[in-house]
């Protein structure tokens, strides 16, 4: 996926509230070993080892335009790499973090029993994704892509997402020896200042996977039409977007 560090920054401070809400239920330890999955910016990675005592902290991301932007700073690293890479390594870890990352990862079913199997006894895991299968901008532009002319386009290739509900989340987690189970999930609201603020903000994520493989003449078609539909369903200026987000924490 390419990524605009720019566009995605311009919503930073929604994004960083459901980082508050996930670093809270981690308990600190002095000289914790933690790693960052899709780490992005890493401005948030920075945050979180300024959270802990003395912690290692790694943020890797498959973003180098991401990463030109991340700070440098004592005990804290940044490298390249998917996060597929990442767990395929048998590094352990005292913290695994991701903060939305993960929906961009298929088949949860065994990604997150692999994640579990990176974090040493005693340690934490805390995730935070949107809920894309109840986001209704996600809803949106699934159904549009499957339509014509861009089902021909795409030559009917789709992203749905990977995301599960908490309910098998929970039974992951459990069965593979998680234990003091926090899962829930919190509706993180945003508000249109203006008509397209709700398209600028699913413009930095979601359609970039749809935007590789359209022809520019393509993608501002679709980018035309999405407007339009978002437009049509939030038709006031301002609007509310009751956008949902998981928070998984555990320890093991």
């Amino acid at each position: 996926m390419t990524w605009d560090p720019k566009k995605y920054n311009e919503f930073k401070e929604e994004r960083s509230k459901p980082f508050d809400d996930l670093t809270s239920h981690i308990i600190d330890k002095p000289n914790l070993k933690v790693i960052d999955l899709g780490c992005g910016t890493g401005e948030l990675t920075k945050k979180l080892s300024q959270k802990l005592t003395n912690a290692f902290v790694l943020g890797i991301d498959n973003s180098a335009e991401m990463l030109s932007k991340a700070p440098k700073q004592e005990n804290l690293e940044f490298k390249e790499r998917t996060i597929l890479e990442q767990i395929g390594d048998e590094t352990k870890w005292d913290l695994i973090f991701s903060n939305a990352a993960l929906q961009w990862i298929d088949n949860h079913g065994e990604l997150f029993p692999k994640i579990i199997s990176r974090i040493n006894p005693g340690g934490q895991l805390a995730v935070q994704m949107p809920q894309q299968n109840e986001n209704i901008l996600n809803k949106i532009l699934l159904q549009l892509v499957q339509e014509e002319p861009f089902a021909s386009h795409l030559k009917n290739w789709t992203r749905p997402s990977p995301v599960l509900t908490l309910d098998e989340y929970a039974k992951i987690l459990f069965e593979n020896g998680g234990q003091d189970l926090v899962l829930y999930e919190k509706v993180y609201p945003l508000i249109s200042n203006q008509k397209d603020d709700f398209f600028e903000f699913i413009s930095g994520s979601a359609l970039t996977v749809y935007q590789e493989r359209l022809k520019e003449e393509e993608f501002t078609a679709l980018t035309t039409e999405f407007k339009k539909r978002i437009n049509a369903y939030f038709p006031l200026v301002p609007s509310i977007y009751a956008f949902r987000r998981l928070i998984i924490y555990a320890k093991f």
